[in-house]
């Protein structure tokens, strides 16, 4: 069965430290347009508890953060390294907060817990900002180990996986394929009814923080349908490259042209 709590630790402290100035490195117009992610989050002062509105850029594994999108000199920023990120679960009492935090500590080391008193807490302005930021970090972090690969470059997924062996496609899309082929070619609606949304969530999580969760006979081929199709959605450019997108179109149309051809010329 998949596993209910998998290494991606979830850790539910709302406490946090100030962030480290003295670490950062000096800031230049270019850091902000080589970003790798930017935008608005709101983070949490950790005396006095409330909440400043500030521009956060992630490049390399560093989040910078800044008064506004014109400055070049940040206020302060997070190391990613070695850190875990988390969302929060949501508050009924408080809709709206969409909270996630970065945890420093656990990064290689699944098996102890957090350091989760020296934790970032940020909130984005919807979900899917969240689900950007979260996904975005944790590529980051995890990308050394080879996790992060859900919004990664085929290319890059590829390069790191030769370690396991020579393949022509990603660890997962192989564990997808294959299992699909072994148990979901008679399955009615394949790929187009949904899997359990919150299994996809869990094994696309465990991919990303580096692990290979494995699918066993209780494992529903549409959830693995579902995460195909989530990973191939989520890469930056298509399987089939922009360059080739044309030619795919015209390899398409000479053969539809082709096909009203014979059909013209053969008797039924």
């Amino acid at each position: 069965t998949l596993p209910t709590a998998l290494n991606c630790t979830r850790s539910k402290s709302m406490v946090m430290g100030e962030v480290s100035r003295g670490s950062c490195r000096p800031a230049s117009p270019s850091l902000q347009e080589g970003a790798l992610k930017a935008g608005w989050l709101k983070k949490q002062r950790s005396i006095m508890k409330n909440w400043q509105l500030r521009w956060f850029v992630l490049r390399s594994d560093q989040l910078f953060f800044y008064k506004d999108e014109e400055e070049t000199k940040p206020q302060g920023c997070i190391t990613l390294q070695g850190c875990q990120v988390n969302e929060l679960t949501a508050n009924p009492d408080e809709p709206g907060r969409h909270l996630f935090e970065i945890v420093p500590g656990g990064t290689g080391e699944k098996d102890r817990a957090p350091i989760s008193h020296e934790s970032f807490l940020l909130m984005a302005n919807s979900q899917t900002d969240m689900d950007d930021w979260v996904k975005a970090i944790r590529r980051v972090i995890w990308a050394p180990f080879g996790g992060g690969i859900f919004g990664q470059r085929l290319e890059d997924t590829v390069q790191y996986e030769k370690k396991f062996g020579p393949r022509l496609a990603p660890l997962l899309v192989e564990q997808c394929v294959d299992f699909i082929r072994e148990r979901g070619l008679d399955e009615e609606g394949l790929f187009r009814m949904p899997g359990q949304a919150n299994l996809v969530k869990e094994l696309q999580e465990a991919f990303d923080c580096g692990d290979k969760p494995l699918f066993d006979s209780n494992t529903d081929v549409h959830t693995v349908a579902s995460l195909l199709k989530l990973y191939l959605r989520e890469l930056p450019e298509p399987v089939i490259p922009f360059s080739k997108y044309e030619d795919f179109l015209t390899c398409a149309q000479i053969l539809a042209k082709d096909e009203e051809e014979v059909c013209a010329v053969s008797p039924l």
